[in-house]
């Protein structure tokens, strides 16, 4: 690739917000500037007031020039939609509208298990993982987004479903 395409790909790479969304926390993740990786950034605690959960995340999405959010979609193991499903579908509309932005749901099944698993797997304590695996579970449902957008890098050796 000649040297002016390859600034051109890489100056016109969007970035997403990336949201594990549940009922007490909510994980958010960020696509580096070149579009090859998720990046974690915090855990929102969540408000009683969802109206404030939604404005913290729209500061977040113009903080990073993001170009469209990403949404951890929990459907069931069999594909049908999960209770939890129907509110955060709910939720990213809410946001859609809030930022202007466009938002992907993501099928994000397993996600908070593998990320229990990355976390243990690094020496994490199980008392520890509360503060962060939301984070890592949203830069998994992220870059597993970016992947299938042909942008993200997949880790060597791991086979795409």
């Amino acid at each position: 690739m000649k040297l002016e395409a390859w600034r051109e790909k890489l100056e016109t790479q969007p970035r997403y917000l990336g949201l594990d969304v549940g009922n007490r926390r909510i994980g958010v993740a960020v696509s580096d500037e070149l579009g090859l990786t998720a990046q974690p950034v915090l855990t929102l605690e969540r408000r009683r007031n969802q109206r404030e959960d939604l404005r913290s995340l729209a500061r977040l999405a113009r903080r990073f020039a993001v170009s469209g959010i990403v949404v951890g979609n929990p459907v069931h193991l069999s594909g049908e939609l999960s209770p939890q499903a129907a509110k955060t579908q709910v939720f990213a509309a809410e946001l859609g509208e809030l930022s202007g932005l466009p938002i992907h749901l993501w099928d994000e099944r397993l996600t908070t298990r593998e990320a229990h698993q990355i976390l243990y797997e690094a020496g994490h304590s199980r008392q520890e993982h509360r503060r962060v695996v939301d984070q890592v579970a949203a830069t998994l449902i992220l870059q597993s987004f970016m992947e299938k957008q042909g942008t993200g890098i997949r880790e060597q050796g791991t086979e795409k479903p």
